[in-house]
């Protein structure tokens, strides 16, 4: 099999790291936190919100976090009034998420602002921030890329991939598989 050269190099990788909005410190108690309270079953629902609050996340009145929900660094999330995440939901927020009011993220979605610039030689950070508006429902372990805003009253349906923004009242259906014969 004939070899092809790699066009990137993750060795020369020097470029600027994304900015985490917040020290050291801040960091590893959030770590801390969600390791130990936050992601666990046992921890009621009002402390999941104050401890978001208290790390510096913007969230509303009637909000719903279930367990094992990962949020990267609250300082960097706003969710709105009445709005639900289910269990095993995963924001990737290293930019910002928006979760307006009345939003459904079901059971083990995937929200990720970040990722790379597939042309860049040593691999650069590409990240872009990601917006729910009011209504949208992301069904289970639909995913949701960066840069990306699911407008109002939106379905974007299990298992979905969702990388450019969907219009308000939309939605969005999972790639149907095809049957071929044996």
């Amino acid at each position: 099999m004939a070899s092809t050269r790699s066009t990137r190099s993750l060795a020369a990788r020097r470029g600027r790291p994304y900015d985490k909005g917040r020290g050291f410190l801040a960091q590893c108690l959030w770590v801390a936190t969600s390791t130990l309270l936050f992601t666990q079953v046992w921890c009621p629902n009002r402390l999941r919100c104050a401890a978001l609050r208290w790390f510096g996340a913007e969230v509303g009145k009637g909000v719903l976090i279930k367990h094992r929900v990962n949020v990267q660094w609250p300082w960097k999330l706003s969710i709105g009034n009445d709005s639900w995440i289910g269990t095993g939901a995963d924001l990737y927020n290293i930019d910002r998420i928006v979760i307006g009011s009345d939003v459904c993220i079901s059971q083990y979605a995937y929200l990720c602002t970040g990722s790379h610039d597939r042309r860049s030689p040593t691999f650069e950070f590409d990240n872009a921030p990601i917006v729910i508006e009011d209504g949208a429902w992301l069904c289970a372990r639909s995913m949701v890329l960066r840069g990306v805003t699911v407008g109002a009253n939106s379905v974007v349906g299990a298992m979905s991939v969702v990388s450019s923004d969907i219009p308000p009242g939309c939605s969005v259906r999972p790639p149907q598989p095809s049957v071929a014969p044996g």
